[in-house]
């Protein structure tokens, strides 16, 4: 059943929904902008040991990139609803390593209806340089 008032989150209800799923924790996100006139977020992830590629590298592995894609886009819609959404589709296009001790992502929802929202996410290195981009569709229900 749709809730006809859904609660935004706000960036301390975001991070409380984060450190509360056993596989978000481990991505150690911290919320940076929320906006929701633009409809975009923007979320940090450090580097730590459970996310390099080789040990000593300080490259992030491909798997924890597209994990802070999909949640972040994810929660582009999600923080206008009170909750997260289901992924329906996930396309993702690496462009350099990510090396250094964080990734910067923003998402950008493109459209939103009543069954699919769209959303574009990029993905900084600590130097601003674009290491990937993503689009996410969504199912704009909580689920």
């Amino acid at each position: 059943m749709n809730d006809p008032s859904p609660q935004r989150l706000d960036s301390a209800r975001l991070a409380a929904l984060f450190a509360a799923s056993p596989f978000m924790s481990t991505l150690k996100l911290e919320v940076l902008e929320i906006d929701y006139e633009k409809t975009t977020l923007s979320l940090r992830m450090p580097l730590h040991p459970g996310l390099e590629r080789r040990v000593g590298t300080r490259q992030f592995h491909g798997g924890s990139i597209a994990s802070l894609i999909d949640v972040t886009g994810d929660f582009a819609i999600g923080m206008m609803l009170g909750g997260g959404v289901p992924t329906i589709n996930l396309r993702i296009d690496y462009l350099k390593p990510a090396v250094g001790d964080m990734l910067t992502a923003t998402a950008r929802v493109r459209r939103t209806g009543k069954t699919l929202a769209v959303v574009d996410i990029d993905v900084l290195d600590e130097k601003g340089g674009l290491v990937a981009l993503g689009r996410g569709t969504y199912y704009p229900q909580r689920g």
